[in-house]
């Protein structure tokens, strides 16, 4: 038996994004979001599912946070819905969505429960895609202006925010892949996204600052860990582009000022470009104090001419996966994080971790088994981090409970607790009990 004892100080939690689990979307003066418009699109999403209810949260937030107490958790991650704020994405602000997420964190705050803020899940506002979305630099304006706002009203309340979450799913997978909303296939168009969204993100870093709000502020990108099939040079480039494709495309313009030098000549001989304007690097690279990472698996590359914009193409290697594919291999999440320290020892917060496991409930009770030793292997590989001197300061199981997943629907669940979408019962699966004795003991026994 091994014993891995955590940091007293160390930040437990889990996490969850407005649209996945809200509902309520005609409710509360909220406007229609990107999200909305997709998933009423045929084809978009698996078998026409949609976020109109989800969880129903919105209704039943005490209720989950109730959960969530009994979890044992120090802090929570969760997402606005920007067209809660301002409906039209610029245009006035919506009192009523305001009050919402004031009764949700004061409720967060009553439960002694940490609430971690991310700004931008994914959702704009539709009026906003309408002129344009990412690609018009007026949404950097609106952007900003819904961060004004929100630390405005919650100054003192929420101490942790982040701008984006996942950017390159912001832009690249949906809008060159187009498997997301807005659903767009053009390389040209996922670079402008890309580059507007980090402009935006620093601008909100500048505001937080001459705020002089207390807390601290990041970004949370998705990042991944590949490893080459084989030594020839062909296959470590592969690597090399996936890897920074997910996390040096956004993270070098925050902390070194600029695009990776070789992955920017790799769009250049694809025809594409980022729209950097005059000090726009200069603003994207303000200071900020905490980085997000959300991690899930890890991949064997090799070279394919035919394999993607970075022609690097994944390769099964027989590894036990998850219900949506996702090889389970947690010394991906190690070697990532070392990898990061390039961008010297910053605080970080794993902000999304978890697996895909859709077993459901019989007489009552959920047997995620296979949840549990995806969650046992990739603690395990936090401790090892922080062993090493890495200042890895929380981590947050994705997701508190089953939810809408986006193009997949319903149909594929990450969440600790099962949710019946016909009832909206929520049941605790074996995963959150487990995860609540690691939780409150903060040390986890392997054998």
């Amino acid at each position: 038996m091994t014993i891995f004892q955590f940091p007293k100080d160390f930040m437990w939690g889990t996490a969850t994004a407005a649209y996945q689990i809200e509902g309520a979307y005609q409710e509360g003066g909220r406007g229609l979001s990107i999200w909305d418009t997709f998933a009423h699109t045929p084809g978009k999403v698996f078998d026409g599912h949609n976020g109109n209810i989800a969880c129903d949260s919105y209704h039943r937030y005490e209720e989950d946070i109730l959960l969530m107490k009994e979890l044992g958790i120090q802090t929570y991650r969760f997402s606005v819905a920007w067209s809660r704020i301002i409906p039209d994405g610029d245009g006035e602000v919506n009192q009523e969505g305001i009050d919402f997420y004031h009764r949700f964190v004061d409720c967060l705050l009553d439960a002694g429960i940490v609430p971690f803020c991310t700004l931008y899940h994914w959702d704009l506002p539709q009026t906003l895609q309408d002129d344009g979305g990412w690609e018009n630099r007026r949404t950097i304006d609106a952007f900003v202006k819904y961060a004004e706002v929100m630390f405005r009203e919650f100054s003192g309340k929420i101490k942790f925010w982040l701008t984006f979450n996942e950017p390159w799913c912001i832009a690249f997978l949906s809008n060159l892949e187009g498997k997301h909303a807005p659903g767009n296939q053009d390389l040209q168009i996922a670079l402008n996204v890309g580059h507007h969204l980090l402009v935006a993100h620093g601008h909100s870093v500048k505001l937080f600052r001459d705020m002089q709000l207390e807390g601290q502020i990041g970004i949370a990108p998705n990042v991944a860990w590949a490893v080459p099939y084989s030594k020839s040079p062909e296959d470590r480039a592969a690597c090399d582009r996936n890897i920074e494709v997910y996390a040096d495309w956004f993270l070098d313009p925050i902390y070194k000022g600029s695009y990776p030098d070789s992955l920017y000549e790799w769009f250049v001989q694809a025809g594409a470009q980022p729209p950097v304007q005059d000090g726009d690097m200069e603003i994207i690279a303000q200071p900020i104090d905490l980085l997000g990472i959300n991690y899930y698996h890890p991949s064997v590359n090799r070279y394919h001419p035919e394999a993607g914009y970075l022609q690097s193409e994944e390769v099964d290697m027989g590894l036990t996966k998850t219900d949506i594919g996702w090889p389970i291999d947690a010394t991906g999440l190690y070697d990532v994080l070392h990898y990061l320290q390039k961008y010297g020892n910053v605080d970080i917060y794993i902000t999304e971790n978890g697996a895909c496991v859709n077993d459901g409930p019989v007489d009552g009770v959920v047997n995620d088994t296979l949840r549990i030793q995806y969650l046992q292997q990739h603690i395990a590989q936090v401790h090892r981090v922080i062993n090493d001197g890495i200042q890895l300061k929380g981590y947050m199981a994705w997701s508190l409970m089953d939810n809408f997943e986006w193009a997949e629907g319903y149909r594929m669940r990450f969440g600790l607790i099962h949710v019946d979408f016909r009832t909206l019962e929520r049941t605790p699966k074996e995963s959150y009990y487990w995860y609540q004795n690691v939780v409150r003991n903060n040390w986890m026994e392997t054998r």
